[in-house]
């Protein structure tokens, strides 16, 4: 649809996709400069929905460091509501999704709406409300601090915004999008392919490590089953703590006399894949490379700088900066064979001023700090197709579906303690598919929260995504070494049906002392329930679990128990949980297979 204003001479074409075979649509909207002189663009928004009168609620996913995406749910009340990340990223803080529900929803019943920016920067949602309850959503790229001077003859693109519709409730909505952001947005040759399982070395060593200390974790790896060692923060610069050396992508030879090559070679030949942490986003001020420029670092003249994480963040708007990491990473990733690489971002942007831009051009920073980031990643995952790469940014702060077109799964969260991730991996998959989802075990007591859980626990909330582990094999007792050989063989038979099956949520941890989710596959025939509970309570209670999604007309046997039960039974009935169990934070694990 081409609108034109004749007055001011400008176009606004606003493209739509309208999909067939999907209840989706998406929309984003370009503008064109058709005069002869300048126009500032002040706010341009990828999409203007206008609603009916209605009483909706509306879902929004805000939380903040290792307790991201947390669902809340209100009435929508007369007014302007408004979602939004001013942080220079989708934000760790209120993630770029918002859902329109009727007051009856729930996670099988109801309509749901849900709208979705694939953008990684500063975003907005306004709700308005008038007079006589007709509702206006308007969403795309954050209008504070933003400006943009369109020459003649030049064009603004916006972001691309997602609808996603259901009359399933939010299950229904949210395998929309999983769907979607799966067939339509993730792409290469990770796509569909199993996600290996990793371990890192980050919590085994930390900064302290050698060329010894590495090799000791890939020869207990392997016996264990994993199948990707992962060499994370310190391998480069002189970098020995969180103070020096971002920028100087070069191997650190106090640390790796061999190289990074040894390493790897060393990790291939165990029949594993290697990877390599980088953060390419960000510089140190010890640095060589901020010594030789130090106006490649975002800061704003005659004023001090903040460091945040003991650093600074590179100016990503200037393509010069973008070419000089780009370089610096294909000199390492042509000469290291790698498969796999952790990209983080582990600070929000300050100060974003860039000392190659005028004053007129100061407002276009952020968003052409966003573009220079996707020119960046586009070059790479084009030049190594091979390999696959992660998101990350402290955690879940990057978590969107812009990344997710380069960057097929991400970490949602640094918090790794797994009664935590039980409600973050649950909100995330409000609208972000199980394959975009990494989950580790990590130590108990863990080091974030201090709680203890059990081996199996960890276990069964990680093998609920991307499964890896994040903790020091050589302090493992031998009855943890078993248990880590078991949870790997299960995975590996079912790890195509939980990262590409159905997901249906069953039991909210946000509701409920219970916590409940299943996998099942696209045709019905075998289906993953994972229970959980939080905390024991001697009350007498009859704890069943409905399951959903299954054909009512078959019956599928249970390999855990060796009973049989009729789909129908599983999903009117449910699924009775084992009454001895007691303790805290305990967990089952049921596999049905169709008969």
């Amino acid at each position: 649809v081409t609108l034109v204003d004749e007055t001011i001479g400008a176009q606004l074409i606003l493209s739509y996709t309208i999909y067939n075979e999907r209840p989706v649509i998406t929309r984003n909207a370009r503008l064109v400069n058709t005069s002869n002189q300048e126009l500032r663009i002040e706010k341009i928004a990828s999409m203007q929905l206008d609603l009916t009168k209605h009483d909706y609620d509306v879902i929004s996913v805000p939380g903040q460091y290792a307790l991201e995406r947390q669902p809340e749910r209100q009435e929508l009340r007369r007014g302007i509501t408004e979602f939004s990340s001013r942080r220079n990223s989708s934000s760790h803080h209120m993630n770029p999704f918002v859902a329109l529900v009727d007051k009856n929803t729930d996670e099988f019943q109801g309509n749901a709406l849900g709208v979705l920016l694939v953008y990684s920067g500063n975003h907005q949602f306004t709700l308005e409300k008038d007079q006589i309850d007709q509702i206006r959503l308007i969403t795309g790229i954050n209008d504070y601090n933003f400006e943009w001077v369109l020459e003649p003859g030049k064009d603004f693109q916006t972001p691309e915004a997602i609808m996603g519709f259901s009359q399933c409730g939010l299950n229904g909505m949210s395998q929309v999008f999983h769907k979607l952001l799966r067939d339509r947005v993730a792409r290469g040759k990770y796509q569909y392919a199993d996600r290996p399982i990793v371990i890192n070395n980050w919590e085994a060593t930390f900064f302290d490590f050698d060329d010894k200390k590495l090799d000791q974790i890939i020869d207990e790896a392997k016996p264990l089953g994993i199948e990707m060692f992962v060499l994370d923060d310190g391998w480069f610069g002189h970098r020995n703590d969180d103070n020096s050396s971002l920028g100087d992508w070069f191997v650190n030879q106090d640390k790796l006399t061999g190289g990074l090559k040894r390493v790897a070679d060393r990790t291939h030949e165990h029949c594993m894949k290697f990877g390599l942490w980088f953060e390419p986003e960000m510089i140190s001020v010890d640095s060589k490379l901020y010594k030789e420029h130090p106006d490649y670092a975002l800061h704003e003249p005659n004023r001090g700088m903040t460091l945040s994480r003991n650093q600074l963040v590179l100016d990503f708007s200037r393509k010069e900066v973008v070419d000089n990491i780009y370089n610096q990473m294909c000199l390492i990733l042509d000469k290291v064979p790698l498969d796999y690489i952790k990209w983080d971002f582990n600070r929000n942007l300050t100060e974003v001023f860039s000392s190659a831009a005028d004053a007129e051009h100061q407002g276009e920073v952020s968003h052409r700090y966003v573009l220079g980031l996707y020119d960046l990643m586009e070059r790479l995952v084009t030049r190594y197709p091979n390999i696959l790469f992660e998101g990350c940014s402290g955690g879940g702060g990057r978590f969107d579906a812009g990344i997710l077109y380069y960057m097929p799964q991400s970490w949602p969260s640094d918090d790794t303690d797994a009664v935590e991730r039980l409600k973050i991996q649950y909100g995330t998959s409000l609208t972000y598919p199980i394959s975009s989802m990494t989950a580790h075990v990590s130590v108990s007591p863990n080091q974030q929260t201090g709680r203890s859980t059990s081996f199996k626990m960890r276990g069964d909330v990680a093998m609920s995504g991307v499964f890896g582990y994040e903790l020091d094999l050589a302090d493992l007792t031998e009855e943890d070494r078993q248990m880590v050989k078991e949870q790997i063989k299960f995975y590996k038979a079912h790890r195509h049906l939980i990262q590409y099956g159905d997901f249906i949520r069953l039991e909210s941890p946000f509701d409920s002392n219970t916590v409940a989710w299943e996998f099942v596959s696209p045709d019905k025939s075998e289906a993953l329930l994972f229970m959980f509970k939080q905390l024991h309570t001697n009350r007498f209670e009859i704890n069943n679990t409905k399951m959903a999604g299954l054909d009512p007309t078959i019956d599928y046997h249970d390999e855990m128990t060796d009973k049989t039960y009729g789909g129908d039974e599983l999903m009117n009935v449910g699924l009775f949980r084992d009454p001895t169990h007691t303790g805290d934070f305990t967990s089952e694990v049921h596999y049905f297979k169709g008969k």
